[in-house]
């Protein structure tokens, strides 16, 4: 079914063809304004020169000896005046008069000087829709003598028509004025906001049908006014979005990758198990203690593992939760990373002993490992790193805090964001995004307290 909308032309419905359309109604609309005072200044004109016409008749009149003139002389000057009948009246008295033998009946009386423009209009368009003649006893005062009142009887037919011929000729140049003027305004707004407003629906189009091809170009701003302000906002959303998307097909590459290496990995780490366990039997002093050390990091590989392939499939954390003591669980941190930092490594460790927390320990040990080893890896592995446990109002922080030379004020406010907030050669910017995730499944959140030349320390939350 064809809706109705479609049978306009396209061309009809663009934004160009409604301003060309409204600007020509505008003017259309000013011209009318504009003439309903015309037509009425036409008419008083119109009637103040017949009775100039009229005053001059009587001149030639008053120029006769007896101030009698023959018929076929009154006829002529009547003919000139253009009226049936002319008079002339001095301080209220009827000083000269011409007039026909058997003018017709008097229809209306025009008299000058007591009507407003309102009525003055009215009267205008009342006197141009007024069908058929009729006779008008029109008075003014003279022009050459304000105290000289002069009277024409006039036909109301002429003066119809030349209304209505002034009225042709307004309409007229009405239609020319429009069609000037909504072709320039039509040329100046297709120009400054049609096709700007064109190029940005067609980058608009262009990028939703494929937003991640990087060899299509965005829109670049060239503007300073609104239309470059929404060419920049739609280039930096643009930006983000594939950006974005440039990051999901990452994280998709990453859990697939994952999920391979995770197969492959508990393989190995079963092994690894198995060859612990076998060491732990054994009646050797020195594998006797270092074989629990042993035994708790391939546990603690394996856990991790899993974590990280529930994190690759973007399902929520699933907490065990354990009253743990901190204290402990920073010690752990620190045999975990101290081994690998090498001599250069200064640890100190502020935890009471009675700092206790109901968390799943693999998970907050995930959490302090990766944020101990970003600090160990900015300071190269040489420097001071400092775990210290504090009672907040509402929960329990956890600082960790670092010599090293700060974070890039680039790589600040994409932090916690996958792939986003690496400074190091290499890295890949999933160490804060894991442990953010881990402290909100617990709840609290992970926080950059301050960075800068003198090192930088992050707060890790957690709720009592």
């Amino acid at each position: 079914m064809v809706a109705p909308g479609d049978l306009v032309p396209k061309t009809a419905r663009s934004l160009s063809a409604r301003l060309l359309l409204l600007t020509a109604l505008f003017v259309m609309l000013a011209e009318v304004l504009i003439y309903l005072p015309s037509i009425a200044r036409f008419r008083v004109v119109w009637l103040e020169e017949r009775l100039s016409a009229a005053h001059l008749a009587l001149l030639a009149l008053d120029a006769t000896p007896d101030a009698m003139v023959s018929d076929e002389l009154r006829r002529e000057l009547l003919d000139h005046a253009g009226a049936r009948g002319v008079a002339l009246k001095r301080e209220g008295r009827r000083m000269l008069m011409l007039i026909e033998d058997m003018p017709p009946a008097v229809d209306r009386l025009v008299e000058f000087g007591k009507d407003g423009p309102m009525m003055l209009m009215m009267d205008a368009l009342a006197a141009m829709t007024r069908e058929g003649g009729g006779l008008m006893r029109v008075i003014g005062t003279s022009a050459r003598d304000a105290q000289t009142t002069v009277e024409a009887l006039l036909d109301a037919a002429p003066l119809r028509q030349a209304m209505l011929d002034y009225s042709a000729r307004i309409l007229n140049l009405s239609i020319v004025i429009s069609l000037i003027t909504g072709a320039l305004v039509y040329v100046s707004l297709h120009w400054s906001i049609v096709r700007p407003m064109r190029r940005l629906t067609k980058s608009i189009a262009r990028f939703r049908a494929s937003p991640e091809d990087q060899s299509r170009p965005l829109i670049e701003p060239g503007r300073g006014d609104e239309i470059g302000l929404a060419e920049s906002e739609l280039l930096r959303m643009q930006q983000e979005l594939r950006a974005a998307l440039h990051q999901k097909t990452r994280l998709a590459a990453v859990g697939t990758a994952v999920a391979k290496i995770g197969h492959d990995l508990g393989n190995i780490l079963a092994t690894a198990q198995l060859v612990s366990d076998r060491l732990a039997a054994s009646q050797d002093p020195e594998v006797k203690r270092i074989a629990p050390r042993l035994i708790g990091a391939v546990d603690r590989a394996i856990q991790l593992s899993e974590a990280t392939l529930r994190y690759g499939n973007a399902g929520a954390l699933r907490l065990s939760l354990v009253p743990t003591p901190l204290r402990d669980l920073i010690e752990e941190v620190k045999a975990a990373i101290a081994p690998a930092a090498g001599e250069g490594l200064v640890w100190i460790s502020e935890a009471p002993d009675a700092a206790l927390a109901s968390v799943d320990r693999t998970q907050l040990f995930r959490a302090l490992f990766n944020l101990a080893n970003n600090a160990v890896q900015a300071m190269g592995g040489v420097g001071e790193i400092r775990l210290s446990v504090r009672t907040a109002a509402d929960g329990l922080a956890i600082d960790v805090a670092d010599t090293g030379p700060g974070i890039p004020v680039q790589l600040r406010e994409r932090l916690f964001e996958p792939f986003a907030g690496s400074g190091r050669a290499g890295g890949h910017g999933l160490g804060l995004a894991i442990a953010q995730e881990i402290a909100r499944a617990h709840g609290g959140q992970v926080l950059l307290l301050r960075t800068g030349d003198q090192g930088t320390v992050f707060r890790l939350e957690l709720p009592f």
